[in-house]
C-alpha cells in the first residue's frame, strides 16, 4: 500500500480509500465485515461513509451503512487502526426524511451525534459536507444556471463556526467538502482565512475518473495551490470502467442494472469511450479497473481513491491496481482517448 497525509494534518492515510455505499442494500452487514477484514489486511487504512448511506437513500435503510461499520469496531476493536470519514446530508427531495433544515447549527449537531451513536465511536477523524445546499451544478450537472427565484443566504461563516464547537468537543477532528464547484471551495477557504479561529477545509470529495475529469478545469489549481486534497469517488464511473455494461449487456445484481435511474456515467458517449479505454487496456495486457484506477491515483492533486466493492472479487482487483504503473506511453494513449470524448460523463 502506498501512503499520503490529509493535508494540514499529521493523519497518515493509504492512498485508496474503503468506500462502503453498498452495505445495507446490496451488501449485508457480514459482507461488509468482510470487506473491512480483508482490505485492513491489505493496508487500506481509511474509511469513508455517510449518514446518507446505503444508497438509494430510502428511510428503511437510514443510516444502515454507518451501523454496519459500527459494529465491526465493536467486534474488532480496531477503530484505532481506522482514519474514518463521513458526511452530513445536505437539502434534496431524496433527504427530507432525514431533515429538511440543511447545515444549520442544529442540524450539524444532529447529524454528527448520530452518526458518533451509529459508528460506536467517540470522534469522526473527517468530517465532510455531502453536497452544497445552495442551488448548483453537482451530481451530472454540466453549466451553471442561476436563478434569481432560488434565494440562499450565505451561512458559511455560521458552517465554520458549528464546526469549531464540533471540533472543541472532540467529536470530529478536521472538516471537509464534497460535490463543491471552485466558488464553493474557495469562498470556505477565505472564510477560514480571514476568520483564522475558524476550521479550514482541508479535503474535497468530488467525482473524478476516466469518464468524468472536470476536476482537472478549477478545482485542480486550487486542490494544489491551497493543499486541498481531492478524494475521488465513482474512480470507475458506477462500475461502467470495468466494461461490464458495454454491449447493452445488464449484469444481474449490478448497481445501473438494478438501479437505472443511476445513468450519470453509462450514456452512449461514455460507453463508446469506456470502449475505447478497454481496447487500449487489452493492448497493454492489462484489465481495465485497475487500469483507470491506477491513473486516478497517480493524479497530483489526489489524496485518496474512494473504491467501491460488491464482491470479494472486485475489491481485491480494485486494491491490487495499487501495484499497477502506468508508462508515459499508456499515459499519452489515454490523453488521446481523453482529448476525443472529453469528461462525456459530467
Amino acid at each position: 500500500m502506498i501512503y499520503t497525509t490529509l493535508p494540514h494534518t499529521t493523519l497518515e492515510v493509504s492512498k485508496i480509500c474503503l468506500g462502503t455505499m453498498t452495505w445495507g442494500r446490496q451488501n449485508t452487514e457480514a459482507e461488509g465485515h468482510e470487506q473491512m477484514d480483508y482490505a485492513i489486511e491489505q493496508g487500506i487504512n481509511f474509511f469513508d461513509t455517510a449518514e446518507l448511506y446505503p444508497i438509494p437513500a430510502h428511510p428503511d435503510r437510514y443510516a444502515l451503512t454507518e451501523k454496519i461499520i459500527g459494529s465491526w469496531f465493536k467486534k474488532t476493536g480496531k477503530r484505532d487502526k481506522i482514519v474514518l470519514a463521513s458526511k452530513i446530508a445536505g437539502k434534496a427531495n431524496f433527504t427530507k426524511f432525514i431533515r429538511s433544515t440543511g447545515f444549520k447549527k442544529e442540524s450539524l449537531i444532529e447529524a454528527v451525534n448520530g452518526s458518533l451513536e451509529r459508528l460506536q465511536t467517540d470522534h469522526i477523524d473527517l468530517y465532510q459536507l455531502h453536497w452544497p445546499e445552495r442551488s448548483t451544478n453537482y451530481f451530472g450537472k454540466r453549466a451553471y444556471s442561476h436563478d434569481l427565484s432560488d434565494f440562499w443566504q450565505d451561512n458559511i461563516h455560521q458552517v465554520l463556526e458549528t464546526l469549531r464547537e464540533l471540533i472543541k468537543e472532540g467529536k470530529i477532528g478536521h472538516v471537509g467538502l464534497s460535490n463543491e464547484t471552485p466558488w464553493g471551495a474557495m469562498r470556505f477557504l477565505e472564510e477560514s482565512k480571514v476568520h483564522k479561529s475558524l476550521p479550514r477545509m482541508i479535503t474535497i470529495q468530488n467525482p473524478y475518473s476516466l469518464l468524468n475529469r472536470s476536476f482537472e478545469v478549477g478545482l485542480s489549481e486550487i486542490s494544489i495551490r491551497e493543499k486541498l486534497g481531492l478524494l475521488a469517488y465513482s474512480p470507475l464511473g458506477f462500475g461502467v470502467l470495468s466494461g461490464k455494461y458495454l454491449g447493452g449487456a445488464k449484469p444481474p445484481n449490478a448497481r445501473i442494472t438494478l438501479f437505472p435511474a443511476y445513468g450519470r456515467y453509462s450514456n452512449e458517449i461514455a460507453l463508446k469511450a469506456t470502449q475505447k479505454y478497454l481496447d487500449l487496456a487489452n493492448k497493454h495486457q492489462i484489465s481495465l479497473p485497475q487500469m483507470a484506477l491506477a491513473f486516478v491515483t497517480s493524479r497530483p492533486f489526489l489524496t485518496s481513491s474512494i473504491i467501491g466493492a460488491t464482491s470479494m472479487a472486485q475489491l481485491k482487483e480494485n486494491i491490487g491496481s495499487i501495484e499497477l504503473n502506468l508508462s508515459d506511453e499508456l499515459l499519452k494513449e489515454i490523453e488521446a482517448i481523453h482529448n476525443e470524448n472529453p469528461d462525456p460523463a459530467p
